[in-house]
């Protein structure tokens, strides 16, 4: 398998990997470690965005002065504010949460939350596809070694997602096999936006910076937005904390070790 394949294909079997968690373990996930396994996401998520994503946009520009994050600024806000538009939009509900989120709609909380997670992949996949796409075209500023510790890293964040989401599932009565297929179901949309990225590279170039940048930022607004409040409310929030800390520090390790 080359390494294109494999950058795009791994993200999608960490979910894959963590729905199965629904043959073999319990009907939930025990709060200790779902929150340890929410801020281990979240800290590679924060890692990724910087070492993967922002100076590699930086770093791309070569310009000086202000010119030279002015790419990386843009592209970071657009990124924010785009997140922020489907969280608007789209119907959703948090794992921890009794109400739904966006607009009102008559789906199952199951469907909500698979949207919810969804949302969070959206940005994932996104900075798969820029990532590789670049590595493809400016090797020097972003080899692809560079882009498979993206991959890497977010498929190792993307495995406990894959059991928060079929874990509840699971308990709400649903079959392990159907709590599997839309814990998996849930990740569809990494490798798909990985692809089409790809696929659009000869456009998608010319504005890497602002793209990789793009993707940084979306992946922040899950951060900031979702994921650490998550791992904060109520009991066991220092654990939330450690997994931020190892998750980040195993990110940063990749990126560093294998660009």
């Amino acid at each position: 398998m080359d390494g294109l394949t494999l950058g795009i294909l791994l993200p999608f079997a960490g979910t894959t990997l963590g729905a199965a968690c629904v043959f073999f373990m319990k009907k939930s996930i025990p709060m200790l470690l779902q929150k340890t396994l929410t801020g281990f996401a979240a800290g590679v998520m924060v890692a990724a965005s910087v070492w993967s994503l922002l100076i590699p946009s930086i770093e791309m520009t070569g310009r000086e002065g202000i010119m030279s994050i002015l790419p990386a600024t843009i592209g970071f806000m657009a990124g924010i504010l785009f997140l922020l538009f489907l969280d608007t939009i789209i119907p959703h509900q948090h794992i921890d949460s009794a109400l739904s989120e966006g607009p009102r709609s008559h789906l199952s909380r199951s469907a909500k939350l698979i949207f919810a997670v969804t949302l969070h992949n959206i940005p994932e996949g996104m900075a798969v596809g820029v990532a590789l796409a670049g590595a493809l075209e400016h090797n020097s500023y972003l080899p692809l070694a560079g882009a498979l510790a993206l991959s890497i890293g977010i498929a190792i964040q993307n495995f406990p997602e894959g059991a928060i989401v079929a874990m509840p599932l699971r308990s709400a009565g649903n079959s392990r096999t159907r709590s599997f297929l839309m814990g998996t179901l849930s990740g569809a949309v990494e490798p798909l936006g990985a692809i089409l990225t790809i696929m659009l590279a000869s456009i998608v170039l010319p504005i890497l910076p602002y793209l990789l940048a793009f993707a940084a930022g979306a992946m922040i607004y899950v951060v900031v937005e979702e994921l650490i409040p998550e791992t904060q409310q109520g009991a066991h929030s220092n654990m939330g904390t450690i997994g931020f800390s190892l998750g980040f520090l195993l990110m940063m390790a990749l990126d560093v070790l294998l660009a």
